[in-house]
């Protein structure tokens, strides 16, 4: 194969911003290729002549790094938001040579040797935390990847590597291509009872895009599917019962029949995860993962998890009770023996009826463009950025992405991000992430600034309005800028320990859900919600009503996601596959024990779960627990100074920056922490603003 030159292939430019504009599919194949020759030469050159220092070691390695960094993780990021047949082929067929170059590196005898020389070395005293802190995680890191490992045991190892990445990515195509395939088109009147206006303008656009051009919200068609801006209203409001329980099935059941069936895909991925565990010479997978995070041990995960169902159990119990109740009392058939596929209908109905509260009577007031500058004054009011547009300055991979500077107290530019805000379901996977475009570090003196992908999937602009969001998307679109600020605000120099990198994954969620919390507050409220045609701000009774019904159906979200931590960790901890209890029966009897609606027997939610079969959470769901206790004690801290008092809020929002978001993972997360809160974490923020705390 014809090998790529710098000058005709972007993906070899290496450094700066991405070149949207000009990267093409065709240049995957001859650009990686030639990228994985060039990086071989370079760690065969510096595995003969290294130095057991900073500068004779991490800085070259952190070169190499950096250089296969910049190139894969933009075909990454496109197949997130531009995926297709011909970039998933080209990204198969170079996929297997870069996992074994991967391997090759994490497997270096000559590199570990210097680490560890490094270790012991009598200048190892003189490093800075920060480079302590890489230098124990690359010699972790180096013996989860196999360093230790001779021989046949070593081969299987690397095949095990390869075999998961192909599968992982496998996993995610085939919950995108089965979750784009179902559609239902709704024709009469009778089919779209109850369904708000927003969703008949999405519903009719979605037809207009699928072979239905002359469609409209009033006279239809009107096309719904599986992507949440569709499924989640249609599930809240329409009256047929019928068709909820039709797209409520083929919701968990996506990607587990056909010719996307995951399952086969299921029972290989933990085969081989437990194989590679017990080369590594752990007990089970999870053990291995708590090895590069906070928790203790899964005991303390599990002892999490029965604390919080013990707390909210009973909650959720009552909950079912009061939404049957209403439906008795509103003379529906169902009342008593509610369905999955009904609590969504009943809880938006009580919702409006108790709290006097609708996504839709809210959506008006939640254009994004307004949502965006009040989030964006929050940030400059607690942490001393300003943000602005800078549009234009940088290329996209589609006409509706943002780009957007960040700004000091000296109006000096400190970082980047772009925003991919709309749902795109024939290209784009499911859910919202932030990601790293570049890494801050300081190089050869001068600080390279980071940049952040921040993506999302509402509804987008429809019939010339903006995207109006609902309350969950913007909760949504906080948290993600969370992550963005922990990676845009960091002060390391060292990129292995800048932002995100290096920090322990269950405290990765700690800045995100910390920023949801600010969605509750007043003044940031009505700064953010302003009525899209009249500029009226949110009513004080709407954001009242938004107050006291922050806590609605807590107990059953809050077991919802007990269910999705308790099986993602028992499948990783206790289930062998050659027990006689299969993980469709696994996941049926925690769910079974973390619901109090009988789950469905077809129920195969786990065919659709990327989280852990293509995300990075194996084995570590519980962490959208375990840093929400930190974060829920961390906005405590702002709430016991008075969240009216702007001159505490500046002064907290100063120290949470110069800790929780500037020192990235350059500390153990408890102590960044004991640094912002002056003691360990507690539970009880969290049960209160749950609403548990009487549990």
């Amino acid at each position: 194969m014809k090998s790529s030159t710098l000058t005709e292939n972007p993906l070899l430019i290496g450094e700066g911003l991405p070149p949207f504009d000009l990267i093409q599919v065709s240049h995957v194949v001859p650009g990686i290729t030639t990228l994985l020759e060039q990086l071989t030469t370079e760690l065969e050159t510096l595995e003969d002549d290294l130095a057991p220092t900073w500068m004779g070691l991490v800085t070259p390695l952190t070169r190499i790094r950096e250089r296969l960094n910049w190139s894969w993780r933009i075909i990454g990021h496109l197949m997130g938001v531009k995926n297709s047949p011909e970039l998933r082929a080209a990204y198969e067929i170079v996929q297997p040579d870069l996992i074994q170059f991967e391997s090759r590196l994490a497997q270096s005898q000559p590199i570990y040797a210097a680490f560890k020389a490094m270790r012991r070395g009598r200048q190892w005293s003189q490093l800075e935390p920060a480079q302590q802190r890489i230098v124990e995680a690359a010699l972790r890191d180096a013996e989860l990847a196999g360093v230790g490992l001779r021989g046949a045991s070593r081969d299987r190892f690397n095949e095990i590597q390869q075999t998961l990445a192909e599968l992982s990515t496998q996993f995610a195509n085939n919950v995108l291509d089965a979750t784009k395939a179902f559609s239902l088109i709704l024709t009469t009147a009778a089919e779209i009872e109850g369904l708000p206006p927003s969703l008949l303008a999405l519903a009719a656009q979605n037809a207009r895009q699928h072979n239905h051009p002359n469609a409209t919200a009033t006279t239809g068609p009107w096309l719904i599917t599986l992507d949440h801006p569709s499924f989640t209203p249609f599930m809240q409001h329409s009256r047929r019962r019928d068709l909820r329980e039709q797209i409520y099935r083929a919701f968990i059941t996506r990607a587990a029949g056909g010719d996307w069936d995951n399952t086969p895909l299921i029972h290989r991925i933990l085969e081989l995860r437990q194989e590679m565990t017990e080369l590594l010479g752990y007990e089970s997978y999870a053990s291995l993962s708590l090895t590069s995070k906070m928790a203790p041990s899964v005991e303390a995960i599990y002892t999490l998890m029965e604390e919080l169902r013990l707390a909210s159990y009973d909650t959720a119990r009552e909950e079912l009770q009061q939404l049957n109740a209403f439906a008795h009392q509103k003379g529906a058939a169902e009342a008593g023996h509610l369905t999955q596929w009904d609590t969504a209908f009943w809880a938006e109905r009580v919702r409006e009826e108790q709290y006097g509260l609708s996504d839709e009577q809210l959506r008006p007031y939640f254009p994004l463009p307004q949502v965006l500058e009040g989030l964006f004054t929050l940030a400059q009011q607690i942490f001393g950025i300003t943000i602005t547009a800078a549009d234009g300055e940088a290329p996209v991979w589609h006409p509706d992405v943002h780009y957007f500077r960040v700004l000091n107290q000296d109006h000096a530019a400190i970082a980047y991000f772009y925003l991919d805000p709309y749902s795109r379901p024939a290209e784009k996977q499911g859910g919202a992430w932030m990601d790293e475009c570049i890494n801050r570090a300081k190089i050869n003196g001068n600080v390279r600034l980071p940049v952040a992908y921040l993506v999302c999937n509402q509804a987008p602009p429809v019939n010339g309005n903006p995207s109006l969001m609902t309350f969950a998307e913007v909760e949504t679109l906080f948290h993600e800028f969370g992550h963005g600020l922990q990676h845009m605000l960091t002060q390391v120099d060292y990129a292995g320990a800048a932002g995100i990198n290096n920090v322990e994954w269950d405290a990765t969620e700690l800045p995100s859900q910390f920023m949801e919390n600010w969605c509750y507050h007043r003044h940031t409220l009505l700064s953010v919600a302003r009525h899209y045609e009249t500029g009226e701000a949110l009513p004080e009774d709407l954001y009242q009503k938004i107050l006291a019904a922050r806590t609605f159906m807590t107990g059953s979200a809050t077991l919802r996601q007990i269910r999705f931590a308790w099986t993602d960790l028992e499948l990783h901890h206790r289930y062998r596959s050659n027990q006689t209890e299969t993980i469709f029966d696994l996941s049926y009897r925690i769910a079974s024990q973390a619901s109090v609606l009988q789950p469905l027997r077809e129920d195969a939610f786990l065919c659709s779960f990327n989280h852990i079969f293509a995300g990075g959470y194996a084995a570590g769901y519980y962490s959208y627990f375990w840093a929400e206790v930190l974060s829920a004690d961390a906005f405590a801290a702002f709430e016991e100074a008075g969240l009216e008092n702007q001159q505490a809020l500046i002064e907290i929002g100063q120290r949470f920056r110069d800790t929780v978001l500037a020192l990235g993972g350059s500390q153990h997360p408890m102590a960044v922490f004991k640094t912002f809160r002056g003691r360990e974490p507690s539970t009880e923020a969290l049960l209160r603003h749950r609403g548990l705390a009487r549990a």
